[in-house]
C-alpha cells in the first residue's frame, strides 16, 4: 500500500516557492508557509478560535450552559455530544494503536469517534476526551477534556496534536483530520512497515478500514474491516480483503461504558468523504488568505478550486461493489438533516448501492467552513462547479456525471444554497 499523493499540494508548493522568491522576506507568503504558525494571514497558533468547542467553553464559563454532567464509565462523553449536537448514532470504533492515547487502545478497548459536520469527538474507555473542531477561519482546531470529574470542566487547546495532524500527504500541509487504513495485530499494534493508506472516498473499498470495526445489516463489500493479524507475520504478507460481517459490537469486546453497540458502515463511509473534504476546504482557505494581494492569487485559487470541485462532485469516487446498510440509525439521522428542494431531493440522501450519495455533490457546501471561505475562493469554486455541471467542460474525466445528475444537483442548489451566483439560475 502507498500513501495517496494529491496534485493540489504539488501546485501549492510550486506556487509558494515562486511567490516567496519574488516577494521576499517582507511579503505575505514566507518561504516557511507550510509551518502553520508562520503566515500572518492565518495566525493559527495565536488567533482566538471561534469553533463549536470554543463556543461551548465560552458558554460554560459564562454560566449560560448547564454544567456538563458526569457518568460512570464514559465520564463527560454523553454530555459533550449533546452540547455539540453530535449524534450517538455516528459512533465509529477503531482498535489501532494510532493516536495520542495509543497505550490504552486495543481490540478489547477501542477508541470511539463521533462526528457531525463541524466537530469530531474521540474517546477510549479509561481515557480523556479529544475533539477536532472546525473554525471557519483557522480550519481544524484540537482540544482535550480531562475526564477526572473536576468541578468546572473545560476543553483545553491541544497544540501537540499537530505533530501528527499536519502532513503534506494526509492533511495537505494544514492542521487537519487524519484517517488511515493499516494492518493491525491482535493487540492493536499497527504494522506500518506493511504500508498504509490515507482513506477518503477515492480509495477502493478493498483497501479501506484496516484497524476499524465495521457493523451493519448488510456489509457485502470486501474490505480490511474487522481484521486482526497474528504474529509471526510473513515478510511477503499481502493483505486480502474479505467480508467479515458484524451486526453489532456486542460480544466482540466488553461494551460496558460505551455509548453504542455499533461502528456503523454508513457513518464510516460519510466520514471517509468528510475528512478529506474538510482538509481541502481548510487548505483552500489558507491559500486564499495567504495569497491575498499577490498578483498570482487568482491563478492559485483557480487551480486549487479545480481540485476541490472534483472532490466535491465525487469525480474519482471508488464504486461500491455491493450493497451496504447500516443499523445504528445514522443513515436516517443524516438524511433527515436536509435541506431539501420542493421535490424532496437533498444532497444528504444516501445511495449505498453504487456510491455514497444519491446526488453526487458534497453536503459540505452548506458547512460553516464553506461559508467562511474568502470571497475569492468561494467564487472560484462556484465558477468551476458551474463549468462542470453545465456541461461546458466535456473532458472524459467528467463523463461519469450523467446529465440527470448534473441537472438534479443544479436544481437542488438553486433552492437550498443561499448566495448561489446568478449564472446558476
Amino acid at each position: 500500500m502507498a500513501v495517496r499523493s494529491v496534485s493540489v499540494v504539488v501546485a501549492a508548493l510550486a506556487y509558494a516557492a515562486t511567490v516567496a522568491s519574488r516577494v521576499g522576506a517582507g511579503g505575505q507568503l514566507p518561504e516557511t508557509f507550510f509551518d502553520e504558525r508562520s503566515a500572518p494571514a492565518i495566525a493559527y497558533a495565536t488567533q482566538q478560535p471561534n469553533d463549536p468547542v470554543a463556543r461551548l467553553n465560552d458558554r460554560l464559563a459564562a454560566g449560560s450552559a448547564a454544567a456538563l454532567s458526569y457518568e460512570p464509565g464514559s465520564g463527560y462523553l454523553r454530555a459533550v455530544l449533546t452540547a455539540l449536537a453530535i449524534p450517538v448514532e455516528s459512533q465509529l470504533a477503531t482498535f489501532a494503536k494510532a493516536s495520542v492515547q495509543a497505550p490504552i487502545i486495543s481490540p478489547a478497548n477501542p477508541r470511539t469517534l463521533f462526528f457531525n459536520d463541524n466537530v469530531v469527538v474521540g474517546w477510549p474507555r479509561g481515557g480523556f476526551i479529544e475533539a477536532a473542531s472546525i473554525d471557519p477561519q483557522l480550519g481544524v482546531v484540537f482540544y482535550v477534556l480531562d475526564q477526572r470529574a473536576p468541578s468546572a470542566p473545560r476543553f483545553q487547546r491541544a497544540s501537540m496534536c499537530t505533530s501528527c495532524h499536519v502532513s503534506l500527504e494526509a492533511t495537505l500541509g494544514v492542521p487537519g483530520l487524519l484517517l488511515r487504513s493499516e494492518a493491525v495485530l491482535a493487540d492493536g499494534r499497527t504494522m506500518r512497515q506493511l504500508g498504509f493508506d490515507v482513506v477518503d472516498h477515492r480509495l477502493p473499498f478493498a483497501k479501506r478500514w484496516g484497524g476499524w470495526y465495521v457493523t451493519g445489516r448488510s456489509v457485502s463489500v470486501p474490505s480490511l474491516a474487522n481484521v486482526m493479524l497474528n504474529e509471526p507475520i510473513d515478510a511477503d504478507f499481502v493483505e486480502m480483503p474479505a467480508t467479515i460481517p458484524l451486526a453489532t459490537l456486542k460480544g466482540t469486546f466488553d461494551t460496558d461504558a460505551y455509548l453504542s453497540q455499533y461502528s456503523d458502515v454508513a457513518a464510516l463511509m460519510v466520514f471517509d468523504h468528510q475528512v478529506h473534504m474538510t482538509n481541502l476546504l481548510a487548505r483552500m482557505s489558507w491559500e486564499a488568505r495567504a495569497a491575498e494581494g499577490q498578483p498570482d492569487a487568482a491563478m492559485l485559487v483557480d487551480a486549487v478550486a479545480r481540485e476541490v470541485v472534483d472532490y466535491m462532485l465525487f469525480v474519482d469516487e471508488a464504486p461500491l461493489t455491493g450493497h451496504v446498510e447500516g443499523s445504528s440509525g445514522f443513515a436516517e439521522w443524516f438524511s433527515a438533516r436536509g435541506p431539501a428542494d420542493t421535490r424532496g431531493r437533498s444532497l444528504r440522501q444516501l445511495d449505498l448501492n453504487q456510491r455514497l450519495l444519491r446526488y453526487p455533490c458534497s453536503y459540505m457546501i452548506y458547512s460553516d467552513t464553506f461559508d467562511g471561505l474568502p470571497r475569492l475562493a468561494r467564487e472560484a469554486i462556484y465558477r468551476r462547479m458551474h463549468t462542470v455541471l453545465s456541461g461546458e467542460d466535456q473532458t472524459a474525466r467528467y463523463a461519469r456525471l450523467t446529465a440527470a445528475d448534473r441537472r438534479a444537483i443544479i436544481d437542488i442548489l438553486r433552492e437550498t444554497r443561499s448566495g448561489l451566483p446568478d449564472y446558476f439560475r
